[in-house]
C-alpha cells in the first residue's frame, strides 16, 4: 500500500484512496478551480500532506488541494523507475584523470519526461548518459562523499572534503571537481582554500541553479566547465565554475577567499567581490584574466590543514542591538565573533562594556563591513578607535563569511590573542587584497541613461 501511494497522507491520501487512483497513474480529473489531465506524481515525506501533485501535458506541475477535487478518473498507469541507464565511460589515455567528488545535490541529472521525474546522476557511466560531452574532456572517476543539501555542510563535510582532496592528490589525479549545492558553495570554497594549501592541480567546485528539468539549466555546462578547467587548466587554486552572464557563453573562474552569491535565482550569481575573476572558460579553451594566481605543478605536495574551532559566530550589527547578544555568546563558550559593523566597521556605545568583558574572557574579535565591498578602516573615526582599544581588531577587505571560517581555521591553531589577529591579517590565498582593482566594483544600475544605452548596445 506504501508504494502505491509513495510520499502521500491524509487527507490528500484518502482522496486517492476515495477515487481508486494511484501514483503515476494518467488521471482526469474534476476539480472547483476545473478540468485536469496529467499524471499524479510522488511526494516528498515532508511535503504538505494536503494536496495532491498532477504533471500536466504542457510539463508543468500542478498541486490540488484535496477539497476541491470532485472526481478523478484513472486512464492508465505506467510506474516510473529512477534510474540512469549507465554506458561504460570510455578511456583514452591522452586525456587527463579528473575526480568527482560529491557532497549533496544534483551534479547532473536526466529528465522522465513522461513523469517530468528529475533522476539523480552521479557515476561514471551515468554521467556519461547525461552529459555524454564529458568523455570528450577527460576521463573521469566519482566517489560521493555526502549527500546533505548545502545549509547542511558544516566543519565535519569541510574536514572530509579536504582530506579527500589530499588522497586524491598523493593518487596522481590531474584535477578535481568538488559538486556542491551554491547557497553556501562559497563558505566551503573559502574553508578550503585555508585547509587545502599549495595545491599542485585545480580544485574546482561546481553547481547549479537551475534543475535539469529545465530547459535553461545550467547544470550541464558548469559541469563540463569544471571538468575542462581541473583537467588542462593552468590554474591550482581553489576555485569556484559557474556561469559568467545570464546567457550560456561561457563561464568564470572565482578565487575561493573573494567570491559570493549574490542572487538567489540567477545563474550567474556567483561575483568576485573587490577583485575580479581569475579566469573565463568555455569548452575549448581557459582564458586568465589575470596572472597573480598559483601554477599546476608536476609534484604531489599539497599541504592539509584541517584543525577548526566550531565555537565561532558572525554578529550583523544593526540599530539599538543590545549587549546581551554579545554577553549570549560569551556565556555560551564561543571562542571567535565577526561582527558585520556599519560603514568603516562601526557599532553603537551600548556595545562597548560587552565587548570588553569579551575581549577579557578570550574571546577573539574581528570587525568586517556590512557594504560587501570595501574595508574595514577602523582608525578613520573616533568609534573605530574606540573598538579598536575594546579589543576588536579590522578584517581588512576580507568578505564577513570569509572572515568567519578563516577565525574558526585560526583558532583552531592558537587561543593566543595577539597571534589570532597576526595569522587572520596575514594573506594565505587572496583572502585580504592590498588594494581594489577600479574595475573591482561595478554596478550597473537600470533606469540611468548611460547604463541603459550600454545595455541596449549589448542586447540586440
Amino acid at each position: 500500500m506504501t508504494d502505491t501511494y509513495k510520499g502521500y497522507r491524509d487527507p490528500a491520501l484518502a482522496t486517492l484512496k476515495n477515487f481508486g487512483v494511484r501514483v503515476w497513474s494518467d488521471v482526469e480529473v474534476e476539480s472547483t478551480r476545473g478540468s485536469f489531465i496529467g499524471i499524479i506524481l510522488p511526494r516528498s515525506e515532508t511535503a504538505d500532506a494536503s494536496h495532491v501533485v498532477l504533471k500536466l501535458r504542457n510539463g508543468y506541475n500542478v498541486g490540488l488541494r484535496h477539497d476541491t477535487i470532485t472526481a478523478m478518473r484513472e486512464a492508465g498507469y505506467k510506474e516510473a523507475h529512477y534510474k540512469i541507464p549507465e554506458k561504460q565511460f570510455p578511456f583514452d589515455p591522452g586525456k587527463p584523470k579528473v575526480k568527482l567528488l560529491g557532497t549533496g545535490g544534483t551534479i547532473a541529472s536526466r529528465l522522465d519526461y513522461r513523469t517530468g521525474a528529475v533522476i539523480p546522476a552521479f557515476s561514471p557511466g551515468e554521467l556519461y548518459g547525461s552529459v555524454p560531452e564529458l568523455a570528450d574532456v577527460c576521463n573521469l572517476e566519482t566517489e560521493k562523499l555526502y549527500g546533505v543539501f548545502s545549509e547542511n555542510m558544516a566543519p565535519e563535510q569541510w574536514i572530509g572534503t579536504a582530506k579527500a582532496i589530499g588522497r586524491e592528490i598523493e593518487k596522481g589525479v590531474d584535477g578535481i571537481v568538488i559538486g556542491h549545492g551554491t547557497d553556501t558553495m562559497a563558505h566551503t570554497a573559502a574553508i578550503l582554500s585555508f585547509m587545502v594549501q599549495d595545491s599542485p592541480v585545480p580544485i574546482v567546485m561546481v553547481g547549479s541553479q537551475r534543475s535539469s528539468d529545465r530547459p535553461s539549466s545550467d547544470a550541464a555546462m558548469n559541469l563540463i566547465h569544471a571538468a575542462f578547467t581541473a583537467g588542462y587548466s593552468d590554474i591550482a587554486e581553489v576555485m569556484i565554475c559557474m556561469f559568467g552572464p545570464t546567457s550560456d557563453q561561457y563561464g568564470l573562474l572565482h578565487r575561493g577567499t573573494r567570491v559570493r552569491k549574490m542572487h538567489s535565482s540567477y545563474r550567474s550569481t556567483f561575483r568576485t567581490i573587490s577583485d575580479i575573476p581569475i579566469a573565463m572558460v568555455d569548452r575549448k579553451k581557459v582564458t586568465p584574466l589575470r596572472q597573480d594566481y598559483k601554477r599546476r605543478r608536476k609534484d604531489r605536495n599539497v599541504k592539509i590543514d584541517t584543525a577548526f574551532e566550531e565555537k565561532v559566530s558572525i554578529v550583523y550589527y544593526y540599530p539599538n542591538m543590545s549587549p546581551d547578544i554579545i554577553d549570549a555568546l560569551v556565556d555560551n563558550g564561543y571562542r571567535g565573533i565577526v561582527i558585520a559593523g556599519t560603514g568603516l566597521g562601526h557599532v553603537n556605545k551600548p556595545l562597548y562594556p560587552a565587548l570588553a568583558r569579551a575581549h577579557k574572557k578570550g574571546v577573539a574579535m574581528c570587525m568586517a563591513v556590512q557594504t560587501i565591498w570595501g574595508f574595514a578602516q577602523m582608525y578613520v573615526y573616533e568609534t573605530g578607535r574606540e573598538i579598536m582599544e575594546l579589543g576588536v581588531f579590522p578584517a581588512s577587505n576580507m568578505l564577513t563569511e570569509v572572515a568567519y571560517v578563516k577565525l574558526g581555521w585560526t583558532l583552531g591553531h592558537t587561543r593566543d590573542l595577539a597571534e589570532v589577529e597576526r595569522i587572520m591579517l596575514t594573506p594565505i590565498n587572496g583572502e585580504i587584497t592590498e588594494r581594489e582593482p577600479h574595475n573591482g566594483y561595478l554596478v550597473l544600475q537600470g533606469g540611468i541613461p548611460e547604463v541603459e544605452a550600454f545595455i541596449k548596445s549589448y542586447r540586440k
